[in-house]
């Protein structure tokens, strides 16, 4: 009898599923799914280092303007390049957003030349001659400190000024592995010492002490709270954190600095590479450059967009981008070495 029971309520609960598929509520069902559904031409798929204040505001408008909805997928350069790797064999990723150019270059086997729409605007010193990739904005090094703990006089006011013996181990300074900024600072260092990276990194590494951050975003707080007394880092960032209020000063080095653009690219395999077209030259238009000046205090790279009151006069090195991404794996195994040492 219980058999009997069991196989009435299979049966019932088959009906009524069949009865349901042709029902008035699962007709309306299939329609608003498929009315809602993103279509393939409508979509696009970006991996990005950026911040989330500074991607998002710039995803948002481009959707609003053009329809097209963004897939996002965050976090720090070196793993974002990876992913977007491992995502290109399969044409799940259309665009690499941020990171430093010279990472655009060492990895330039994984993009697409492209040649945006508004490349007559742009400042040919941060144009590739590839076309690999496009630069989002012009980003210089700058130092900071504790102004409460350290007097404008004791601050470091040229990279030599960094190796005082009154500063070892107390300079804020992230892991390469996880910060791109950081790369660029060693490169930077580099090239303004005329150094090799093979003596320059050991003796860098020596002058931290063995104190490196996991990320970049601690090098502010962990200087403004007094953990150091001296930072390397973006002015786009130092700026931010000084307006909202941190107890930090800046220096521009006085014997030159760089100002790596961050980049943007289109991905082999892009599944929809008109619309990443349409991205890249959406964020070098002329709105989101003077957007991303006035709001993320990040500096232009087209010729018709002055700098407003806010940006000082930085004195800058002619940065050898392609040597820094030839250097990159050699870069990477010394410091891997040097902070596996200390563990």
């Amino acid at each position: 009898m219980k058999k009997r029971v069991t196989s009435f309520v299979v049966m019932a609960l088959m009906l009524l599923l069949t009865a349901c598929q042709g029902s008035p509520r699962q007709e309306s069902i299939n329609y608003i799914s498929e009315k809602y559904s993103v279509p393939s031409d409508n979509q696009l798929i970006v991996y990005t280092s950026h911040k989330e204040e500074v991607y998002l505001p710039i995803i948002r408008e481009f959707e609003n303007r053009t329809g097209i909805l963004v897939e996002i997928h965050a976090g720090g350069t070196a793993e974002m390049m990876q992913k977007a790797r491992e995502a290109s064999e399969e044409a799940k990723c259309d665009i690499m957003f941020g990171g430093g150019i010279e990472s655009y270059e060492a990895q330039s086997d994984l993009f697409l030349p492209y040649v945006c729409s508004e490349i007559k605007n742009l400042d040919t010193t941060y144009v590739s001659k590839e076309g690999t990739w496009t630069a989002f904005t012009e980003l210089p090094i700058v130092f900071i400190y504790n102004k409460k703990l350290l007097s404008p006089a004791k601050a470091p006011r040229s990279w030599s000024d960094l190796f005082d013996p009154d500063l070892k181990g107390k300079i804020a300074f992230a892991d390469i592995n996880n910060s791109g900024t950081s790369y660029t600072i060693i490169s930077t260092m580099e090239q303004v010492f005329s150094e090799s990276y093979d003596t320059l990194l050991p003796r860098f590494y020596q002058q931290l002490d063995g104190n490196v951050l996991s990320s970049s975003g601690s090098v502010i707080p962990e200087v403004s709270d007094g953990t150091y007394l001296v930072g390397i880092t973006l002015e786009e960032t130092a700026k931010k954190y000084i307006a909202m209020g941190y107890d930090i000063s800046m220096i521009y080095p006085s014997d030159g600095t760089s100002a790596v653009p961050d980049g943007i690219a289109m991905v082999k395999n892009a599944p929809h590479s008109y619309n990443a077209g349409k991205f890249i030259d959406f964020v070098v238009g002329y709105d989101t450059q003077d957007y991303a000046m006035e709001n993320f205090y990040r500096r232009p790279v087209r010729t018709d967009i002055t700098l407003s009151n806010n940006y000082e006069i930085a004195k800058l090195i002619k940065f050898d981008y392609k040597k820094s991404a030839v250097e990159e794996p050699q870069i990477f195994s010394l410091w891997n070495d040097l902070t596996n040492k200390e563990d």
